[in-house]
């Protein structure tokens, strides 16, 4: 059984936040406070905490090269079924999110073959979903 992850990140505005990880994302919120917010990120928790001087993104978005595309790093994100990203990504097109790197299918007809996609929250934290092909390959070379 794998066991979820912890992740907590920086956010400009709590309720901006809130907007956007619970309506856009459609994340479910669990326990808050004034300055920080739960989330149910496909069974892990992440962690929004406010931080008052942050005025855009975290840090410079830095981004390397990979199979053609210019991804940003740092970023975080979940390895979802086939099905569950496709979903999500027909979720954030009607939402209008602007994606840094458009949904499609990375690696294709190679080892590793994966759908991706790429886009920044309000406050410029860099998320990554994906969706193996064949979730045997997730670490394969």
């Amino acid at each position: 059984m794998l066991t979820p992850f912890h992740h907590a990140f920086p956010v400009r505005d709590i309720e901006e936040a809130r907007d956007f990880y619970g309506q856009v994302l459609g994340l479910t919120e669990g326990r808050s406070d004034a300055t920080w917010i739960d989330f149910d990120l496909f069974g892990h928790q992440i962690v929004a905490h406010e931080k008052a001087n942050l005025k855009n993104a975290p840090d410079p978005i830095h981004s390397n090269p990979v199979d053609g595309h210019d991804v940003p790093v740092p970023h975080f994100g979940v390895v979802l079924e086939m099905k569950d990203w496709q979903r999500l990504a027909d979720r954030l097109k009607e939402k209008s999110v602007h994606f840094v790197i458009e949904p499609y299918i990375r690696f294709a007809g190679e080892v590793g073959e994966q759908a991706t996609m790429f886009f920044l929250d309000p406050s410029g934290n860099a998320l990554e979903f994906k969706a193996f092909k064949d979730m045997g390959q997730i670490f394969a070379k």
